[in-house]
């Protein structure tokens, strides 16, 4: 199994794979989900210990993230300031109580790097969030983030292989 860390190269092949991600999308859909659920699982176990997130941190440098009001108040109180500056100075609010970081890339990466990591929102902690169940309820999601993970665009390769994928078919 060949990994694939290059951005540049990714974004490629992601553009070159569009029609056949669909395929992929619609045939995995028709698959029993936990199999689906495991196998994805058994993949990413096997797939993200051998990708440094901090060589790339495309993830914190493109994903509008969304923090709930404990979130915002543990990062202020990391940060040791007041949760109203920290909203200020970090947080958009929009309507029913959302919240999300209103810069891209995160305030809060340096060096590829959380420097909050200690107290990072769930939405960071989960991602690329192939470890989670019902995988096959949240491909949109996933391949909308295809070209933008590695960990995604790996797991996603393989696991055409090992689903018996006909990548090539009309």
């Amino acid at each position: 199994m060949t990994i694939h860390t290059s951005l540049p190269f990714i974004a490629e092949v992601a553009a070159e794979k569009q029609e056949e991600n669909l395929r992929f999308v619609n045939f995995l859909k028709e698959r029993n989900s936990e199999e689906v659920d495991e196998e994805v699982q058994r993949l990413n176990q096997t797939i993200e210990p051998k990708i440094d997130c901090t060589s790339c941190g495309n993830c914190c440098k493109s994903l509008m993230v969304n923090i709930t009001a404990e979130e915002a108040d543990r990062a202020a109180a990391r940060l040791q300031i007041t949760r109203e500056v920290f909203d200020e100075q970090y947080v958009e609010k929009g309507s029913h109580e959302l919240m999300i970081m209103n810069k891209m890339p995160c305030h809060f990466l340096a060096n590829n790097a959380c420097t909050i990591y200690d107290v990072r929102f769930a939405g960071c902690r989960e991602f690329p969030a192939l470890h989670l169940p019902q995988f096959t309820q949240r491909l949109f999601s996933v391949m909308m983030h295809y070209e933008r993970c590695p960990i995604i665009f790996n797991v996603m390769e393989e696991l055409k292989t090992t689903t018996g994928f006909q990548q090539n078919a009309s």
